[in-house]
């Protein structure tokens, strides 16, 4: 399997092209900052994992921005913190300040020539539009939770995502699913019989972050640590022809 075997991309965004994680760990300082002593980066992203995920379940169409301020006042009940709902609703905004990876806007820009780049994340449209500016607007199609009604791993996403591509001609077989997690993105990629791409962000890290546990690990058909290792490899295989 190459890579230039596909005609489309399709991406999670946040983990993958954005550094949810460290915009995630910023932004709850204000709750992190009372706590002696301060809870480890992954202790802190495993249990924001666990309520976004079940907030997301429980509540399918809450706009992501309501999902994130859910899961600021969920964290503060755990740890016995004081946080009014005026602080978790500037929670929800911090999208807005969530960073690029350093690799994924350059990377975007070359692959847009090769491939159609398509978007399949769980997020609103309005948080959205921060992240697609720090990443140079290179995507053909954007499919995101606040258009579908569910969030991944939920099979519907995939299901709106395959049938909207098929209007403009993209057929699943067609389809290089590329993302980090493999709770929202790995493991239905293997159920719908996507080809998948795992950016391994996390290869120096234990654990699965700001993602659940997926329990049996998802196959994958390709392995990159980096947007650019995924660059490298596809202009490897144009000079190998």
């Amino acid at each position: 399997m190459r890579l230039s075997d596909f005609k489309a991309l399709t991406f999670d965004v946040y983990g993958t092209l954005i550094d949810w994680e460290s915009g995630m760990i910023a932004g709850l300082k204000p709750l992190t900052d009372q706590m002696t002593p301060v809870p480890s980066r992954d202790t802190v992203l495993e249990a924001h994992a666990f309520y976004e995920s079940t907030c997301q379940r429980y509540t399918p169409t809450k706009d992501y921005r309501e999902v994130l301020a859910t899961v600021y006042k969920r964290l503060a009940e755990e740890w016995g913190l004081s946080a009014s709902w005026d602080a978790a609703e500037v929670y929800g905004q911090s999208v807005e300040h969530w960073p690029a990876f350093p690799d994924s806007a350059e990377a975007l820009a070359y692959l847009k020539d090769h491939f159609k780049l398509i978007v399949l994340s769980n997020v609103d449209n309005a948080s959205f539009a921060y992240s697609d500016a720090k990443l140079g607007r290179p995507f053909h199609a954007t499919y995101v939770a606040g258009d579908i009604g569910s969030y991944k791993p939920d099979p519907c996403n995939f299901h709106y995502m395959l049938e909207h591509l098929g209007r403009i001609g993209i057929e699943a077989g067609d389809v290089l699913h590329t993302a980090e997690s493999m709770f929202h993105d790995h493991g239905p990629a293997n159920r719908h019989g996507l080809a998948n791409c795992w950016i391994y962000r996390r290869h120096d890290k234990e654990g699965f972050g700001a993602t659940m546990n997926p329990g049996e690990m998802p196959s994958y058909d390709m392995m990159f640590h980096s947007m650019a290792e995924l660059v490298v490899a596809h202009k490897a295989e144009l000079t190998a022809g």
